[in-house]
């Protein structure tokens, strides 16, 4: 299994205007318990080119990527450009994961299995 290549079959299908989790891109990568995996991946670029990486925040929807982009704020003000709205809280900036997460489904974890499969990854 290539982690890396499967994350970026996952990331590239986050909908514009959605939030997807650490954690909901590593179960669908098929290796649930690798959360952090997902973000050192995201920081270092493993997951190949065009990742909309600011669409991916932690479990509380919480921007914790924010020191990944090259100005502090722009996480915030790629996903407000696609229309999520981000408060400010005292644990920092916030998405409204029952707003603006991604809601995907068994039927895609299924088609990213077949996926996965097919390419060999």
């Amino acid at each position: 299994m290539d982690f890396y290549k499967r994350m970026e079959v996952v990331c590239a299908q986050i909908p514009y205007g959605k939030a997807a989790t650490y954690g909901q891109i590593a179960l669908l990568c098929g290796k649930p318990k690798n959360a952090r995996q997902v973000g050192y991946a995201l920081n270092r670029g493993l997951a190949g080119e065009g990742v909309p990486a600011h669409r991916i925040v932690n479990a509380s929807g919480i921007l914790s990527g924010a020191q990944s982009f090259e100005m502090p704020e722009l996480q915030k003000m790629l996903l407000e450009k696609e229309g999520v709205k981000v408060c400010k809280t005292e644990k920092g900036w916030r998405v409204d994961l029952k707003r603006d997460g991604w809601k995907n489904t068994m039927e895609d974890a299924r088609l990213f299995r077949e996926k996965f499969r097919e390419l060999r990854i």
